[in-house]
């Protein structure tokens, strides 16, 4: 007897349907073929334990499992179930005639439990596009599953719970998710607040700017000025992520294992902040079984380099492309996946490797020359893709001693939706840039247009520090930040001399 279950593979942060036939047939011996690998083949195990359990068994006949497309390579524990169910519809065991409206997934125990499995999101969107009936998971995946709206999900906690659905003596409930709901709930979830910052103003200025045109930003100053911990608050100034972003996001998340149990949706804006052993593939994502890497994690949120200059250079050289992008294609032998990774990059270093250059209280005990050596570590071509260099010096300790409540994380945030805003409707024409970050060279020139003024300080400021065309075009775009933080129709010259003073690391007497 022939039976058909479906399931699913994931390719990139998207699922495929998976067939997987089932023949019993005269014969002896038990084979899957279509690509397995050995997760997927050492799942007859799982399932012969499972059935004993329950006091099922595998049927003493030749049992043939087919994973179709059979070009496609099927990896990982979560087609168990898929493959159990059919060996018991195909024996006889399991009434089969509603087994194509469903996509069953799950990694079995072998006591019979289901365990959690990856890509759950992507495998219900996929669900929902093939029209089935509805999509049965492991339990603690059911809320993950239930986003996607008009589809029937069902959380099993073991086999025997699956097999007494489809023969009717039992019935699992259907798990129900307010999307909008439990959204809105956690929207404003966030740890740290600016209010807590003592001092700093001018780097508070300087990360509201970049909040409010998504900007990369490097903050350099000595140990302990407080680099890390502004950085942390980036995500509280940020505008809210929408519905679309946030079911983007978690997407990502859940094709990389990465969501906790009790969280369906991922509301606020990502914070990643790896090591500076990081290698390559952790950063952008790949390896054997492709998985996102930081930067696809960090998409729609932040993605903070601190200790900058100690990451490896070929790891840091791998942003280059993904910052201009918003997205990253790894390419492979057998396959090519595009993650996308629209992340803003907030980056963190000392001055110098003693840590106290331009300290203004401490002496900088580096040999001459080592400043910048040390700032070399990080290529000319990443630094220009660095719209704002925020130099951070310690907050006396009179300051800390204050009383004086900080402006909070609500209040900057307002002026940045305002001047997200502006944004939205000045590029409401171009679907593919949403803020003044994002501008190509054509749409700057188009809205950053000059004064013969402030033309006058620009030449001077580049025949000064010797900037690049690139970072010509960045200070426009800070400008243009400014100014509709400002709510100026046009860059006036103050807004483009604040700009440029946001370029600190080019200036020719940096590290000398």
């Amino acid at each position: 007897m022939l039976v058909k279950t479906y399931g699913c593979a994931i390719i990139g942060v998207n699922a495929v349907t998976v067939t997987v036939e089932v023949n019993v047939c005269q014969g002896i011996g038990l084979n899957i073929v279509g690509l397995p690998d050995n997760a997927v083949k050492e799942s007859t195990q799982r399932i012969i334990s499972a059935f004993e359990v329950y006091g099922y068994r595998v049927p003493g006949k030749r049992v043939i499992i087919n994973l179709a497309p059979a070009d496609l390579k099927k990896e990982g524990s979560a087609y168990d179930l898929t493959i159990a169910v059919g060996i018991l519809g195909a024996n006889g065991d399991l009434d089969s005639e509603e087994l194509d409206k469903y996509v069953i997934m799950g990694e079995l125990g072998l006591d019979g439990s289901l365990r959690p499995i990856k890509g759950v999101l992507p495998i219900a969107i996929e669900a929902r596009s093939r029209q089935c009936k509805g999509i049965i998971v492991p339990s603690a995946n059911a809320r993950e599953a239930a986003i996607v709206n008009n589809l029937e999900v069902y959380g099993a906690d073991s086999l025997k719970d699956v097999i007494d659905f489809f023969n009717h003596n039992g019935t699992l409930e259907q798990t129900s998710f307010d999307t909008r709901a439990e959204f809105a709930k956690s929207l404003n979830a966030y740890e740290f607040d600016f209010a807590d910052v003592k001092g700093q103003a001018n780097v508070k200025r300087a990360l509201e700017i970049a909040a409010a045109g998504s900007h990369n930003a490097i903050l350099i100053g000595p140990p302990g000025s407080g680099k890390t911990m502004l950085a942390k608050r980036m995500p509280s100034i940020l505008p809210p992520l929408t519905l679309s972003e946030s079911l983007e996001t978690t997407q990502i998340y859940s094709v990389a294992g990465k969501m906790h149990k009790d969280d369906a949706l991922i509301s606020v804006r990502p914070f990643r902040s790896p090591h500076h052993t990081v290698s390559d593939v952790g950063l952008c994502g790949g390896g054997s079984n492709p998985q996102p890497g930081e930067i696809s994690l960090a998409h729609n949120g932040v993605l903070f380099l601190d200790e900058l200059p100690e990451f490896h250079r070929t790891a840091l050289e791998v942003l280059r492309q993904p910052m201009e992008e918003r997205h990253i294609t790894i390419s492979r032998a057998k396959q090519t996946i595009d993650y996308p990774a629209s992340f803003m990059l907030i980056a963190a270093m000392n001055p110098c490797p003693c840590g106290y250059y331009n300290h203004p209280t401490v002496e900088c005990t580096c040999a001459p020359g080592s400043v910048r050596r040390y700032l070399n570590k990080v290529s000319g071509p990443l630094m220009d893709r660095i719209d704002l260099h925020i130099e951070v010096t310690p907050v006396p300790v009179r300051e800390l001693g204050k009383k004086v409540q900080s402006e909070s994380s609500a209040v900057i945030r307002e002026r940045v939706i305002a001047a997200r805003a502006i944004q939205t409707e000045r590029f409401q024409g171009n679907p593919k840039v949403h803020c003044n970050a994002q501008m190509t060279s054509k749409l700057t020139r188009q809205h950053c247009a000059l004064t013969d003024e402030c033309r006058t300080i620009m030449e001077t400021a580049m025949n000064r520090l010797g900037l690049s065309a690139r970072a010509y075009d960045r200070i426009l775009r800070v400008a243009r930040t400014i100014a509709d933080l400002d709510n100026s129709q046009d860059i006036k010259d103050y807004h483009l001399q604040e700009a440029i003073t946001y370029r600190s690391l080019d200036r020719e007497n940096w590290g000398k």
